[in-house]
C-alpha cells in the first residue's frame, strides 16, 4: 500500500502518525520453509541485508509483515546513503521497523481497520535486536511533526485509523508529510571530473512528465571516492550516444549520456521557478525502484509548481478565458488515454460556470488537488492560509478538534473556480451547508457506493428502491451520477434542520432500503463486514463532509462528470461514462439544471419521519 502526499501537518482524532523512516520499504513473509524479504518491486534483500533476513528467518509463526529497513548514522539519525552502501558501514546499527501486518497464521487481516492491525502486530511481533515494532501517536500530528523537525527527521506518515490495507494502491488514507525535501530522480548522464576529482564530476538528473524525461538539475555532492568509483563502474554498461532528454540541457561540462536505468534519491533545498532542484545532494540509488515506476507516478521536483511558473510557460485557453487567474501549463495532460489537458478542464469549468456556481457559492471548499493528472498523486488541501489570492473570499473556521483554525476558500465567482482548476482541482468538493447556516445543511445526501462485485444495474435498483421510499413518506428526491462508480441521491432541506437530524433521516431511509434488498445492499460501514455488497452511505450527512458537486468533473478515466438525472433515466442501460466534460454542456443546455429543486423548498422532516414510523 502506497501513501499520497500533502504539504502541511495536521491534527485529527481520526488519524495516527508514524515516523517517516529514511530507508527501504520491505515486505517479510515469515514462518515459511524459505522465508522472503523483498522490496515493493520484489527485489530480494536476502543477500544485501543478511542481518535483517536472518532475524526474519528466526520467526517461526506464519505471518506477512510490512515495514522499513533503516540504518542509523553516528548521530543517531536514519541515513539512506549509508543503508544503500551498508557494506562500508556494517558497524552502524540496522533495524527492520515493522508498522503493519497483512497475514497472521495464514489468515489475511488486510480488511481489518488499521488500529486493529497494529494492535495485533504489537501483540504477535517477536521483537529482537534488529526487528522493532513501529509505534505511533494518535490525534496530535502537528506536535509530532514538530518533534520530527527538531530531530531533523525526514517527516511523518499520517494514516487514517479505520483504513484497510489495499496492496499496490496509492491512497490518501495514508499521507506523507515531509520535513526534509527529498526526491527520487532518474540519472540521465554524468559529467567529466575537474581538478583532483576522479571518475565523474556530477550526475545529470531528470524526471518523467507525461512519459518524457525532463531535466531537473545535476548533483556533484554526496559522493566519496569509493562511491564515485562504484557508480562509475555501474554506469559503463548504460552509456549511450543519444541525449535521453531529446534536447540541450544547461550542464556546464560535457556530458556522457546514460540510458535511463538508475533511480537515485536526493535531498535539495528548494525548487526554482523552472522546476530545477537547488543544492541537490546525492543520497544513494533506489535499487527498489525502476524507471518504469518513475513513469507511472510523478512527484514534486520535476513538476513545475503552478505558483512558480515563468511567463514563457503560460498559454492561452481556447476559447480565451477572461480571468484574474494566471493560467499555467495548459497543455499538461490530465487524462492520458483521452489526451485531455488541463486547458480542456479549465475550458469546461468556464463553460458550465453558470450551472455549477449555485452549488458552490458561500460553501467552504475541501480542495482535492490532482496537479499531475489522474495518473499522478492527489491530496486534499483545506487550509488556504497564505496561498489564496488577495481577491478570493475565504472564511476561518475551527478544525474538528477546535485546537486550530482552518482558512477555507469560498468559491463565489468564476475567477475562484478557475483558480481552483488551475491548482489541479479536477473535482470540486463543497460543504453541504453554507456560511449563512453552517450547522444546517441544505440537503440530505445518500451515496450509493458499490463493491467490485456489484453491477451498475444493482446500483440503479437500489436508487429506485430509495425513490419509492421517499415518495411514500413525502420527501422529494433527486439523483445524479457520482462520476465514479455509484449514484448520489439528494433530498432538499432548505437549511431548516441540523446535521444530526438530516443524518437520522438518511439512516432511516438507508436501513429501510437495505432491508428490502438484503442480497444487494447494506448499511454496514466496515469493509470486511459488507460481504461485497453495495454500501448505502448515510454518514456523509456531517458538518465538513463533502461529495463532488453537481456538474463537477472527476479524476476518473474518460473525464466523467457528476451529472444530474431525470428519474426516468435511472434504469438499466444508464452508464456513468455517458457524461464527460466533452459532452456535458450540450446536455445541460438541452435539459437545464435538473438539480435546481435541491436548493429550493425543503421537505417537512418531522412529517416524513412520522410516515416512516407507519411503514
Amino acid at each position: 500500500m502506497l501513501a499520497g502526499e500533502t504539504r502541511l501537518p495536521f491534527s485529527n482524532n481520526q488519524w495516527i502518525f508514524e515516523i517517516k523512516w529514511d530507508g527501504y520499504r520491505a515486505i517479510a513473509k515469515c514462518g515459511l520453509k524459505h522465508p522472503l524479504l523483498y522490496s515493493r518491486n520484489a527485489v530480494s534483500f536476502e543477500e544485501k541485508y543478511p542481518k535483517i533476513y536472518n532475524a526474519v528467518r528466526a520467526i517461526t509463526t506464519k505471518m506477512v509483515l510490512d515495514g522499513e529497513i533503516v540504518v542509523f548514522d553516528e548521530n543517531g539519525n536514519p541515513n539512506f546513503q549509508k543503508l544503500q552502501y551498508y557494506s562500508h558501514y556494517e558497524h552502524l546499527p540496522m533495524y527492520y521497523y515493522v508498522f503493519d501486518i497483512l497475514q497472521y497464521k495464514g489468515k489475511e487481516v488486510m480488511d481489518l481497520p488499521l488500529l486493529e492491525r497494529k494492535a495485533l502486530l504489537k501483540k504477535v511481533l517477536p521483537e529482537s535486536d534488529v526487528i522493532r515494532y513501529c509505534d505511533h501517536v494518535e490525534n496530535d500530528g502537528e506536535a509530532f511533526f514538530t518533534v520530527m523537525q527538531q530531530r531533523n527527521m525526514e517527516g511523518m506518515i499520517a494514516k487514517l485509523k479505520t483504513s484497510v490495507y489495499i496492496p499496490g494502491t496509492r491512497t490518501n488514507n495514508w499521507l506523507k508529510i515531509k520535513h526534509q525535501r527529498t526526491e527520487e530522480v532518474v540519472i540521465a548522464g554524468y559529467t567529466a571530473p575537474k581538478g583532483a576529482r576522479q571518475f565523474f564530476g556530477a550526475v545529470v538528473l531528470g524526471k518523467y512528465e507525461n512519459g518524457k524525461l525532463v531535466y531537473v538539475g545535476h548533483s556533484g555532492t554526496g559522493f566519496d571516492k569509493a562511491l564515485l568509483k562504484e557508480l562509475f563502474n555501474k554506469f559503463q554498461s548504460y552509456i549511450t550516444h543519444e541525449n535521453p532528454f531529446g534536447k540541450w540541457v544547461p550542464v556546464n561540462n560535457g556530458v556522457i549520456w546514460l540510458k535511463p536505468h538508475f533511480v537515485a534519491n536526493i535531498r535539495y533545498s528548494e525548487l526554482t521557478r523552472e522546476g530545477i532542484v537547488r543544492h541537490p545532494v546525492f543520497q544513494g540509488l533506489r535499487e527498489d525502484k525502476t524507471t518504469e515506476d518513475m513513469k507511472k507516478g510523478n512527484t514534486s521536483a520535476a513538476n513545475k509548481n503552478d505558483k512558480q511558473s515563468t511567463p514563457a510557460e503560460h498559454a492561452t485557453v481556447t476559447p480565451p478565458v477572461k480571468t484574474k487567474v494566471e493560467l499555467t501549463h495548459l497543455d499538461k495532460i490530465y487524462w492520458p488515454d483521452e489526451q485531455i489537458t488541463k486547458g480542456d478542464l479549465i475550458n469546461y469549468y468556464n463553460a458550465v460556470y453558470d450551472y455549477i456556481i449555485p452549488y458552490l457559492r458561500n460553501r467552504p471548499q475541501s480542495m482535492k488537488r490532482t496537479p499531475n493528472g489522474i495518473a499522478g498523486q492527489s491530496f486534499f488541501q483545506k487550509d488556504v492560509k497564505e496561498i489564496a489570492p488577495d481577491w478570493a473570499k475565504t472564511i476561518i473556521l475551527p478544525a474538528d478538534n477546535n485546537e486550530k483554525e482552518i482558512e477555507y476558500l469560498l468559491c463565489n465567482d468564476k475567477d475562484t473556480l478557475l483558480y481552483m482548476a488551475n491548482l489541479g482541482c479536477i473535482e470540486i468538493n463543497p460543504w453541504n451547508s453554507t456560511i449563512n447556516h453552517l450547522d444546517n445543511p441544505d440537503y440530505v445526501v445518500l451515496d450509493l457506493d458499490p463493491s467490485e462485485k456489484n453491477s451498475f444495474e444493482e446500483v440503479i435498483t437500489t436508487a429506485n428502491i430509495i425513490k419509492e421510499l421517499t415518495d411514500k413518506v413525502g420527501a422529494a428526491a433527486y439523483c445524479k451520477t457520482s462520476g465514479s462508480t455509484g449514484l448520489h441521491i439528494y433530498i432538499p432541506l432548505h437549511a431548516k434542520y441540523t446535521y444530526d437530524e438530516s443524518r437520522l433521516f438518511a439512516e432511516l431511509i438507508a436501513n429501510l432500503a437495505a432491508q428490502q434488498i438484503p442480497e444487494i445492499a447494506t448499511v454496514e460501514r466496515s469493509l470486511n463486514k459488507r460481504h461485497d455488497k453495495l454500501y448505502i452511505d448515510f454518514l456523509q450527512n456531517k458538518k465538513g463532509q463533502t461529495l463532488a458537486a453537481p456538474y463537477s468533473a472527476r479524476p476518473k478515466p474518460g473525464a466523467t462528470v457528476s451529472m444530474p438525472l431525470e428519474w426516468r433515466e435511472v434504469k438499466p442501460g444508464l452508464q456513468i461514462a455517458d457524461f464527460t466534460i466533452k459532452n456535458a454542456l450540450q446536455r445541460i443546455e438541452q435539459k437545464g439544471d435538473l438539480f435546481k429543486p435541491v436548493l429550493g423548498k425543503g421537505i417537512n422532516l418531522e412529517g416524513c419521519i412520522k410516515k416512516i414510523e407507519k411503514l
